[in-house]
């Protein structure tokens, strides 16, 4: 599926229900996020602060979005992605499961591995940073083209899909991965640190709002 479609609505409204609701929580809950600890208390031993930075920095710019879609379904009715409560044991906003979550909290992290050494090398004439994160944006869209023609993920808009995702969600997320770490060390704390800051602010305000 490479665009939403209306006749996903129902689904939509399933799911928005289903947010926080803790009715198909089971106990894989609790393994996937000591594994997501275990790897980052692995890198710090290992001192790969420049991973964790990674890590860290796309899971902010994640968490940034998924706060903004679930605003985007407040004030429409729909957000942009949503996930299935057939598919996870916990929704924690409209878009994003507890598993999802916990894959988004490493990737930044596992795909910095794979980036050559010098951040200023080009390949292609392109700097190896910029043509990476395009890389793996590309192969995340085409995940979420799979996910969307599961009952997993459900786009609704037909507007919305494998494209828009690629331009305006993962790139930015992989740019935020593979160039925070490069930066002055206080560059990447104030990065960081900001970013948490207003992802708990909008949290704490929306949440009892009820709001998202």
């Amino acid at each position: 599926m490479l665009f939403g479609t209306l006749s996903n609505k129902p689904l939509a409204d399933i799911a928005k229900m289903a947010v926080r609701n803790s009715d198909n929580f089971h106990w894989t809950f609790i393994p996937i996020l000591a594994f997501v600890v275990y790897i980052y208390a692995t890198e710090f031993q290992q001192k790969n602060f420049r991973g964790i930075a990674a890590g860290l920095a796309l899971y902010m710019v994640h968490w940034l979005y998924e706060i903004v879609n679930a605003i985007i379904c407040a004030g429409t009715g729909y957000a942009l992605w949503t996930v299935s409560p057939e598919s996870t044991s916990f929704i924690l906003l409209i878009g994003v499961s507890w598993e999802l979550s916990m894959m988004f909290s490493i990737a930044g992290l596992a795909t910095h591995k794979l980036l050559p050494e010098d951040p200023k090398k080009k390949i292609l004439g392109i700097n190896n940073r910029v043509l990476f994160a395009v890389a793996n944006a590309a192969l995340f869209s085409l995940i979420e083209i799979f996910l969307a023609s599961t009952p997993a993920f459900i786009w609704v808009y037909p507007w919305w899909g494998a494209l828009p995702v690629f331009i305006t969600t993962y790139i930015p997320f992989f740019l935020a991965a593979f160039l925070v770490p490069d930066a002055k060390p206080k560059t990447q704390r104030l990065f960081i640190g900001s970013l948490a800051a207003l992802n708990t602010l909008l949290l704490c305000v929306l949440i009892p709002m009820g709001i998202i």
